[in-house]
């Protein structure tokens, strides 16, 4: 995915914060609060599992797509921008998935 995706659909995410709950969904997430927002996520989350479990590639991306949606909106919610998850990817690359697990167990980060 590229950045700029990710960069444009953070601005729209954040613009919704003013917007009225009434004529925007995403407005309307944040009027509701977070409850309802990991409410969503979890909803996703569970989308995409039973896509995956029919194989059906098409609906997998589909489901992918409104599961990383709704962590945006989380994100802007909670006054983050999509940057900081991919600085924390970007730093993960070359530490193996143990060594990572390892240093999180260790409650360094």
């Amino acid at each position: 995915m590229s950045d700029e995706v990710l960069a444009r659909l953070a601005a729209v995410l954040e613009a919704r914060k003013g917007a009225d709950p009434t004529g925007s969904y995403v407005a309307g997430l944040y009027a509701k609060g977070l409850d309802a927002i990991l409410k969503k996520i979890g909803e996703e989350a569970t989308e995409t599992v039973m896509a995956a479990k029919d194989g059906a590639a098409d609906r997998i991306v589909y489901e992918i797509a409104d599961l990383w949606f709704h962590t945006l909106v989380l994100l802007a919610q909670q006054g983050l921008h999509p940057d900081a998850v991919l600085a924390e990817l970007e730093r993960r690359f070359g530490l193996s998935g143990v060594a990572e697990k390892t240093r999180r167990d260790s409650g360094k980060t």
